[in-house]
């Protein structure tokens, strides 16, 4: 996909976010609108061997959501890549629904762990990552994190086990939008300077816009030219990207729009949408 063409599945993203959480009148919007850049490049030009048809399909590049939360984000780009009907959004957090309100493996389609529990999900990344090069796969594993989420410790024992075994094979990216539930991360407890934590554990590092599809490349490039080292991606973020009232407040958090804003967010979607010439 050229740049356009990943801006334009980015917003339509963003609209299966705003749909599927005011459909649920509950979720989290702000930090599934910050990521959707990202979720887009994975599932759209990243990630190699990825079937919707096969969703087990063996020698598939992995993901792991450890910001479970988030499920919104990673549910629309799932339906938008052909893994199940995008219509199917707005069943989420519903009874019965294959969508429920963190990710689950075994009732979803394309999700490769469940999760949820903050701070865990690197950890399974981890052992994907190691299996693979004790298999001798070929396949790559990446983790998305949240930068409030590094506050928990476990964190640092996966990053420390994945350093010591020079799991290169695994990419770590973390959404820094700067804010979680309780407002800013610097101000709730600091997880600044993340870069260098990272480096501490004898990760490569790099820091990108993450609104930034060219950076977003560079940086995956030179995930994969790194051989020793498992590597970190530390992207800049905005959270509620792409919703003006959203963006950067930590209120949308995880809190569902009513129908007045639900109509001003998809109004300033589309408009973005034709502005990118879809």
């Amino acid at each position: 996909m050229n740049n356009n063409e990943l801006k334009l599945t980015a917003a339509n993203i963003r609209k299966g976010i705003v749909t599927a959480v005011h459909s649920a009148k509950s979720g989290h919007p702000g930090g599934s609108l910050s990521a959707a850049d990202m979720y887009t490049f994975l599932y759209f030009e990243q990630m190699k061997n990825i079937d919707p048809s096969n969703p087990q399909k063996e020698d598939r590049d992995r993901f792991v959501l450890s910001k479970g939360h988030t499920a919104p984000g990673l549910y629309s780009t799932l339906a938008h890549r052909g893994y199940f009907p995008v219509e199917e959004l707005t069943t989420l957090r519903k009874l019965g629904s294959r969508l429920q309100g963190h990710p689950c493996m075994n009732e979803t389609p394309g999700v490769d762990m469940s999760s949820g529990s903050l701070g865990q999900g690197l950890s399974v990344a981890v052992g994907m990552a190691l299996s693979a090069k004790l298999s001798n796969k070929d396949y790559r594993v990446y983790s998305l994190l949240g930068d409030g989420e590094i506050q928990e410790g476990q964190i640092w024992e996966a990053a420390m086990f994945a350093g010591a075994n020079k799991l290169s094979n695994l990419t770590v990216i973390v959404d820094n939008n700067g804010l979680q539930i309780d407002g800013r991360v610097a101000d709730v407890c600091s997880v600044y300077p993340i870069a260098d934590k990272f480096q501490a554990f004898n990760f490569n590092t790099v820091e990108i816009d993450g609104h930034d599809f060219d950076q977003i490349r560079a940086a995956f490039k030179a995930a994969e030219a790194e051989t020793e080292k498992p590597t970190a991606i530390i992207m800049k973020t905005l959270k509620g990207k792409g919703v003006s009232f959203m963006e950067d407040q930590a209120g949308w958090h995880g809190k569902a729009p009513n129908d007045e804003e639900f109509e001003q967010a998809i109004k300033e979607l589309d408009a973005a949408i034709a502005e990118i010439g879809g």
